[in-house]
């Protein structure tokens, strides 16, 4: 109605408008006063006022991915309290939402003959600690100039992305360079208990990358079954990756795209994206959580 008065104002009049609809001619201009001089509305408005702009922020600030839920978790993270349902109604106010995963799809080639790693993992995806567990998976994204592929390594007990690379081949090389980053970044000991999970992939089962990993100490695990859920932990990541990045940023030009974006979202996922399995915290956090609560064990004993 408001609008409707703004319209045919001029040629009315703002009375004899109200008279026909069913709104007074005082509520119009306080309607309008508190256009011009925002402080005049009352404390629940501009509360309200100031909260869309903390969800626009929140919502800017993670790529534009977060939905109703993500956004009230981090909202509380930073200290501003908010009903779930009053930031889900100014979320609808802002037409902001959250991206929705797609139907993922089938990237694993395995060889039936070739000799496997037994799967040591089945199918429990929770570690007590960093440097217990690490999932492996690559994905493809198309560009302009073909197909190239993006490899992963992840730390399953926080998630944590800890190597990965961008190729335009999905060749072991491509699978050893994301494994040697992590490496790089996680040195092991001989004697670690480290397990190194993947699907049935001829790339992961290649002598060359089974060898690394014995050279590095880690025991090498492969799903027994050939399904998704064989490496579950490592598909939901690459789903996220995949929802979040390549599908809403793409038409992709070439290689150096989708690699500078990884960059720039493997920085934000481990750093800045709350997950919820791990309890709405980054991935990085919780590891540091983890140690935290180590380092007080150790002074306690």
């Amino acid at each position: 109605m408001i609008n409707f008065i703004d319209d045919h104002r001029a040629l009315y009049g703002v009375e004899p408008i109200c008279r026909v609809l069913p709104i007074a001619p005082s509520t119009y201009y306080e309607h309008q006063a508190r256009l011009r001089e925002p402080d005049r509305a009352p404390p629940r408005h501009q509360r309200e006022r100031w909260l869309r702009a903390e969800i626009q922020r929140v919502w800017d600030e993670n790529f534009g991915v977060y939905g109703i839920r993500k956004v009230w978790r981090q909202l509380h993270r930073e200290g501003i309290s908010a009903a779930r349902c009053t930031i889900a109604r100014l979320m609808r106010q802002l037409g902001l939402r959250g991206v929705i995963r797609g139907k993922p799809i089938r990237t694993t080639v395995s060889d039936p003959h070739k000799a496997c790693p037994a799967d040591l993992v089945k199918r429990q995806f929770q570690p007590a600690q960093p440097n217990a567990l690490w999932v492996s998976d690559f994905t493809y994204v198309a560009t302009w100039q073909g197909f190239v592929y993006v490899a992963f390594v992840i730390d399953a007990f926080a998630r944590r992305i800890i190597g990965w690379r961008v190729s335009s081949t999905p060749r072991t090389d491509m699978v050893l360079d994301a494994l040697e980053q992590a490496l790089h970044e996680r040195p092991q000991r001989p004697e670690s208990d480290l397990v190194h999970h993947s699907d049935r992939g001829v790339q992961y089962v290649s002598i060359r990358y089974t060898e690394r990993l014995l050279d590095a100490g880690i025991e090498p695990s492969v799903g027994s079954v050939g399904d998704s859920y064989d490496n579950a932990m490592a598909e939901t990541v690459i789903g996220l990756f995949k929802t979040e990045v390549i599908r809403r940023r793409g038409p992709w030009r070439h290689l150096e795209a989708v690699e500078f974006a990884t960059l720039e979202w493997v920085d934000w996922f481990n750093h800045r994206r709350i997950l919820e399995p791990i309890g709405n915290m980054p991935p990085a956090e919780r590891e540091a959580l983890y140690y935290e609560h180590q380092g007080q064990a150790n002074k306690a004993a």
